[in-house]
């Protein structure tokens, strides 16, 4: 989480723009966007609104996209973990 607020800070910089100007963009309050900088813990939704503003949409598309596979028995092999309905239980 702290090396994506890292990468959210110099994306900032190079745009050259203060905090402040960010988190008014982003309509999130400035003191949470100071502690993302510093932890990197933020909300799904105050990230997404920070993508928005620094035009980072597209990373967001491809997060969770269908895996591609590179022989016929990789896919077979993922079809039966998908055919089950439930989690695995943890010892």
């Amino acid at each position: 989480m702290s090396d994506l607020a890292s990468r959210v800070k110099s994306r900032r910089l190079e745009l050259n723009l203060t905090q402040k100007a960010i988190a008014q963009r982003s309509d999130i309050p400035l003191p949470t966007y100071r502690k993302f900088e510093r932890t990197g813990d933020i909300s799904l939704r105050n990230l997404v609104s920070l993508a928005l503003t620094l035009d980072a949409t597209e990373e967001f598309e491809t997060l969770f996209s269908k895996r591609k596979y590179e022989s016929i028995d990789q896919m077979l092999d993922q079809k039966k973990v998908r055919d089950r309905k439930r989690g695995r239980r943890n010892a």
